[in-house]
């Protein structure tokens, strides 16, 4: 066997037992540490982009969306899927803060990366840090988005609603928590077109293929 922190885990085999248009999920057998193959339920989705957008005041601009799987509004940052080929990150979050939010920013940078729940899904998120808003064309909305309200919250209060329960949503644990913590910190956030080597992109590639195979 070898040594902790070593082995290679090679997948021995791998069936799609369902394609959709969100996700997929994957059955691979996997070699363990030791010889024996154990098989894994790996769900592909596409990656995605999230934005903590903050105004002048300090405010920081989040929305209050309906998510059917939870059956409940919740209170979360501009976000959406890098579901297109070959799109870049930082004009897919340019256009979901126009989208989501009727705003535009000045300055970009990254704020966080985040691989979600590794422990069943490939899916992945990074979330920019966005000053310097101003006003811009905001499309018609549709569906959920429909009934999206935008909500202006000083950060400091956010980070408190965080702590407290009230904003679960995971991107805006994270992004709210990294934002407070760059504030304080002074830490040297990343410039907006940093390399992303874990964005995931075997659903887009997945995609990609069948559109060309049909």
């Amino acid at each position: 066997m070898s040594e902790p922190g070593s082995h290679e885990f090679r997948t021995i085999d791998s069936r799609t037992v369902y394609s959709g248009a969100i996700v997929a999920l994957r059955l691979d057998q996997v070699e363990m540490p030791g010889g024996r193959v154990a098989e894994r339920e790996v769900v592909e989705h596409h990656g995605a982009v999230a934005v903590v957008a903050v105004d002048d005041d300090g405010a920081v601009v989040l929305i209050n969306q309906y998510r059917h799987p939870v059956g409940r509004r919740l209170l979360e940052l501009p976000a959406g899927l890098l579901d297109v080929v070959g799109e870049d990150p930082l004009a897919a979050a340019r256009r979901e803060l126009a989208e989501e939010t009727g705003l535009a920013a000045r300055e970009w940078s990254v704020l966080v990366d985040v691989v979600l729940s590794p422990g069943f899904t490939d899916e992945a998120l990074r979330v920019y840090l966005a000053t310097g808003l101003s006003e811009t064309d905001r499309p018609d909305p549709e569906m959920e988005e429909a009934d999206l309200a935008v909500v202006r919250m000083p950060l400091d209060e956010a980070v408190r609603a965080t702590l407290s329960g009230r904003i679960e949503n995971a991107t805006a644990v994270a992004g709210l928590l990294a934002a407070a913590t760059a504030r304080t910190s002074g830490a040297q956030l990343r410039p907006a077109d940093a390399p992303w080597p874990g964005m995931p992109t075997q659903l887009l590639d997945r995609k990609a293929a069948e559109h060309t195979s049909a």
